[in-house]
């Protein structure tokens, strides 16, 4: 079960949520179990006056914060937890049921913070008729789904948002024995991994190899292949002087 300080530090990310009446039930949820981080990443300026379903969490909408890209949205998080209805999708990243991805995301949060800064996690939620596309489910961790009852082989291919979002949160606030999940410690955040990235692109293109294997350079592919390494803080800039000094040596 999340303490009262686990909770200031898991960030909800609505990724594309069109329906501002679907925002106010994610708000409300949040308020009724103790959340109160949303990030809203979206392309335009959501009218959020319209969330009027948020009985009682005004509090949570006014504190939102807008993002234009999810990268943005999760730069301060050593962990990032990707939802996914699955459906006929190609999953490139571990897959958890919901009831087993509390554990995980306590794990991180109980990372010693660095000084001056947080450990802090987020839960991405897609838009409700696309779900995360897959450059956005790059910056995720692992994925985590929410079973459904299937019946002659069918089944909704999702829920609603706000039921969705309620769904996840209980899930991390119910009591449960505690199992230590074996992530790494000390994680590296989403923004030092991404700088990572970003000079790991910069040496492939000084070496040619982006011209040479164009298939298996894709940012989201690099991406996601840093975040297999679970990098840790102490990793993060060792990674970036041996980066510096290959990229330093090819140029001249």
């Amino acid at each position: 079960m999340l303490s009262s300080e686990h909770l200031a530090r898991v960030a909800v990310v609505l990724v594309r949520a069109r329906n501002p009446k679907n925002i106010g039930a994610v708000a409300r949820a949040m308020h009724d179990f103790g959340f109160s981080d949303l990030r809203i990443v979206n392309e335009f300026v959501m009218p959020l006056e319209g969330a009027r379903s948020a009985v009682d969490a005004s509090s949570v909408l006014h504190a939102a914060t807008t993002y234009a890209t999810v990268a943005e949205a999760v730069a301060d998080c050593v962990l990032v937890a990707g939802t996914t209805a699955v459906g006929e999708r190609v999953l490139e990243h571990p897959l958890f049921a919901i009831n087993d991805a509390p554990p995980r995301m306590i794990e991180a949060l109980e990372q010693v913070p660095v000084e001056g800064s947080e450990s802090k996690v987020a839960i991405l939620f897609g838009s409700e008729k696309t779900g995360l596309s897959n450059e956005e489910l790059s910056h995720c961790n692992w994925l985590t789904t929410i079973p459904m009852f299937q019946h002659a082989e069918q089944r909704h291919l999702s829920m609603n948002l706000g039921q969705a979002v309620a769904v996840c949160l209980y899930e991390l606030v119910r009591e449960r024995p505690l199992t230590r999940a074996p992530e790494a410690a000390d994680a590296a955040s989403s923004a030092e991994q991404e700088r990572v990235l970003g000079l790991l692109s910069e040496v492939l293109e000084a070496a040619d190899y982006l011209r040479h294997h164009p298939a298996r350079s894709a940012p989201a592919d690099l991406r996601r292949l840093i975040l297999r390494m679970k990098m840790s803080r102490v990793d993060a800039p060792v990674w970036m002087g041996m980066l510096r000094q290959i990229l330093w040596k090819l140029r001249n």
